[in-house]
């Protein structure tokens, strides 16, 4: 089982930056592909990024070019670095860990874009 512990979410001005972090735990397989999602109220779940364990790299046409997402796999560990925020960005941003047999998502936090 994959345990997911995320940290870095905030409240931001528009135009600024925050960087997300999540470490996985547990027993990890590969491949495996580690991103982040986002939920905006009122609004579904939606793909922000994705990256494989191979550095393969997948994001929404709504930040690229904004965000950059990275991994390190020696710590289990993936990383999203949000630049030129916008009040749209504003939602509980959800990192997910998938397998070929199972996912597994964090408990969520809070990135608020807001003057």
């Amino acid at each position: 089982q994959v345990r997911l512990v995320e940290s870095g979410g905030g409240l931001v001005q528009p135009g600024g930056s925050l960087r997300l972090s999540c470490v996985a735990s547990g027993i990890i397989f590969s491949p495996n592909t580690m991103g982040w999602y986002r939920q905006a109220p009122g609004n579904e779940r939606e793909l922000v990024a994705t990256i494989t364990n191979l550095g393969d790299t997948n994001y929404a046409d709504s930040v690229k070019g904004r965000f950059s997402i990275s991994r390190d796999n020696a710590k289990i560990t993936v990383y999203l670095q949000m630049n030129s925020l916008k009040p749209e960005d504003t939602a509980v941003y959800y990192c997910n860990f998938r397998t070929f047999t199972s996912t597994t998502w964090g408990q969520g936090t809070q990135v608020t874009v807001s003057s």
